[in-house]
């Protein structure tokens, strides 16, 4: 039996291949609970003062509460890198299929559809569509086409020893550009002959000539260069 996985690789138009992290129902429940209180806690401060107003202000009040709970999501997915403040708080973001930031029509179709994912109660259309999904998607997701990822901290940029930077005399594929960069990272840490046997083994096997050098200087040049050291 396959191990569950929640990683899903996306390949861009580009041809660079993009894993992303699915979240499941708990987080997004946790999300949703932080910008429900969130929503309570500014409709409740409106309230309070628009009541000084009388019915008239209770007549705003009312407007403002139905158009807060249906475009308070829409506006900060759009606008806030697919996350309101919950699932920014969570690392979480709303993305498309194809892993590209979130448009209009598609987050207006997955926030009205919260009306059908939230019945009969306490979004159970919803939880049992992400269950049966292997995307972890609600009915909403489903007819906009998002998902709903965890968004991973950027690393910093890993310090490479000083030096000349090597243009790559040949294509790399980006894993095959990240080991590089990862060796170069760790050649301060290793003994010159340790450095010199992994950088043997790091030659990809298609390039087996000496048009991609295998030795440390060479293999340290290239790292800067990948790195964007000129």
């Amino acid at each position: 039996m396959p191990l569950l996985d929640t990683i899903r690789t996306i390949e861009t138009p580009e041809g660079v291949s993009i894993r992303l992290r699915l979240a499941g129902p708990v987080p997004r429940a946790l999300a949703w609970l932080l910008d429900f209180f969130i929503r309570l806690i500014i409709y409740l401060i409106l309230l309070l003062f628009l009541s000084q107003l009388g019915k008239f202000g209770l007549g705003i009040g009312m407007i403002v509460v139905f158009l807060g709970e249906w475009f308070y999501p829409v506006l900060f997915e759009v606008y806030a890198q697919g996350a309101t403040p919950g699932k920014k708080t969570l690392g979480l973001a709303v993305l498309q299929d194809d892993g590209v930031p979130v448009g209009w029509s598609a987050s207006v179709v997955r926030n009205l559809l919260r009306a059908v994912d939230i019945l009969p109660l306490f979004y159970a259309f919803g939880l049992c569509s992400m269950l049966l999904n292997r995307n972890f998607k609600r009915l909403g997701d489903i007819v906009a086409k998002t998902i709903v990822v965890h968004r991973d901290k950027p690393k910093p940029l890993q310090k490479l020893p000083p030096g000349f930077a090597s243009p790559l005399p040949v294509w790399l594929s980006s894993s095959e550009q990240q080991l590089i960069v990862a060796f170069a990272a760790r050649v301060p840490r290793l003994t010159p002959d340790r450095a010199q046997e992994l950088a043997q083994i790091l030659r990809p096997a298609r390039h087996t000539s000496t048009v991609l050098r295998a030795d440390v200087d060479s293999l340290l040049g290239y790292a800067r260069h990948i790195v964007g050291e000129r």
